[in-house]
């Protein structure tokens, strides 16, 4: 991977890894489309931490008030006294469907499911999902049902959530994507589905990119423009994911996820269509 790729990677991912339209799938398409060799899913994961990072300085606040009441729960042997607390223990327990799920399929993650036949599939299929419950929030607006703040959340509504986060291992179908969506059935806000999408993201994102690390360090450390090129990566998507962070949070108090869904048909479409006509290779 040269200079230039690394950079034009690590702004794609700060870019899409936050809206819902996948970064996997689009760090799976530019390459194909640019001729570029395909950078694999443990450059995904270990650029994520760029994005970590971003969504650890964004919610810093929030994060601190739930380690510290989590901590303070444990100390006083009263873990689910208050809401922080019982908020950390359930984006605990909202990140064991995918960490099982990743062991479970790690071999087909890393590669059959970076097919651009499951990656497009992905795509559309999410874009349907979202469309269904864009119409349901639609339809409760209309009975005057009001819809559920980050106070609101329960166990239930962690927990379903983190089992759609499971799906998100699956490339195109978007880890923000299907918990935003996930949310939006449960009654969620879109802007409070989407910021449980992030904090839940964290204990997740943070073991892959450390696990990932682990696994290739020997790799990176012997080359120095490889070691250069992913770090420059990594401090772009967090950069870029920070700032993406802020803009979907803003966009989805006043506008539906119609915009995202419209993209990912129009992006799932033309892929099968570049397959069909010879430009790619699936």
């Amino acid at each position: 991977m040269s200079l230039f790729e690394a950079i034009i990677l690590g702004i794609v991912q700060g870019l899409t890894e936050f809206i819902p339209i996948s970064s996997t799938a689009h760090l799976c398409i530019i390459p194909a489309l640019a001729g570029w060799e395909d950078p694999g899913a443990a450059f995904s994961a270990i650029v994520q931490i760029g994005t970590l990072a971003a969504v650890l300085i964004y919610f810093h606040r929030d994060i601190y008030s739930i380690v510290g009441a989590v901590i303070t729960g444990l100390h006083k042997k009263k873990p689910f006294v208050t809401q922080d607390a019982r908020m950390g223990w359930m984006i605990a327990a909202g990140t064991l469907p995918i960490v099982v799920l990743g062991i479970l399929f790690k071999t087909e993650i890393e590669t059959s499911f970076r097919s651009l036949y499951w990656i497009s599939t992905a795509l559309i299929v999410l874009a349907l999902v979202l469309i269904l419950a864009e119409w349901l929030m639609k339809q409760r607006a209309e009975k005057g049902l009001e819809a559920k703040s980050l106070k609101d959340i329960g166990w239930r509504e962690a927990i379903l959530i983190g089992i759609a986060q499971g799906i998100a291992l699956v490339p195109g179908s978007s880890r923000s994507g299907v918990t935003i969506a996930a949310g939006l059935f449960l009654n969620l806000s879109r802007e409070t589905a989407a910021r449980f999408s992030f904090l839940l993201s964290l204990p997740a994102v943070f073991a892959a990119g450390i696990y990932q690390l682990y696994e290739t360090w020997d790799l990176l450390i012997a080359s120095s423009n490889d070691l250069l090129n992913l770090a420059t990566a990594t401090l772009l998507a967090g950069v870029v994911g920070y700032a993406s962070i802020a803009f979907l949070i803003n966009y989805l108090k006043k506008h539906t996820t119609s915009l995202f869904i419209i993209y990912r048909i129009a992006l799932g479409v033309g892929i099968l269509g570049l397959i069909t006509a010879g430009y790619f290779q699936p």
